[in-house]
């Protein structure tokens, strides 16, 4: 399997972040890359799937700097559906807000209607678990799109908000998880 370290429109979409974004940017930029390559070996995708994947891996934490919040779900999902409004892709709002409202469910999501849902979930676990969870992906590719593509400080930024959440509510699960 390939492992894609330059995609024309996750470079286009995340320099349009990149100040907002600020110090955290490589690491965002290495997770939306390792979470895509993760999918892309999870199923077999048309272009149409991958550019889907691709929007929705760009767009499904952003709301952690727009909106400035750990309940940033909801805000990602405003900004990826102003997104595909912008961009004339608007028959896609539905599930691409899905696959970013959806990527922290604990339980499989089920669906016939729109499987990427699921596979957006799945990759995206792969990476936050950093290769624990690999649903059928060889643990050698694993390992290799994480040397390919670097963490750059992601995963410490994750522990520190959580961190932050865990200090204020010992008790409570942040808001981002779906059960």
């Amino acid at each position: 399997m390939d492992i894609e370290t330059k995609n024309d429109l996750i470079e286009e979409i995340l320099a349009a972040w990149k100040d907002r974004i600020g110090d955290d940017y490589l690491g965002y930029r290495g997770h939306v890359y390792r979470l895509f390559n993760f999918c892309l070996a999870l199923h077999s995708c048309t272009e149409e799937e991958k550019t889907k994947l691709a929007i929705a891996a760009c767009f499904h934490d952003l709301g952690l700097w727009s909106a400035h919040t750990v309940d940033y779900i909801p805000p990602s999902v405003s900004e990826v559906k102003r997104y595909l409004s912008e961009t004339g892709q608007q028959e896609w709002s539905e599930e691409i807000g899905l696959m970013v409202e959806m990527h922290h469910k604990v339980r499989t999501y089920k669906t016939d209607r729109y499987p990427l849902v699921e596979l957006f979930r799945r990759g995206d676990l792969v990476d936050f678990s950093l290769g624990f969870f690999k649903f059928g992906i060889p643990p050698a590719y694993v390992s290799e799109v994480k040397k390919a593509i670097p963490n750059k400080g992601f995963h410490r930024f994750l522990i520190k908000g959580a961190r932050e959440w865990f200090a204020k509510h010992p008790f409570s699960p942040p808001p981002f998880m779906k059960w």
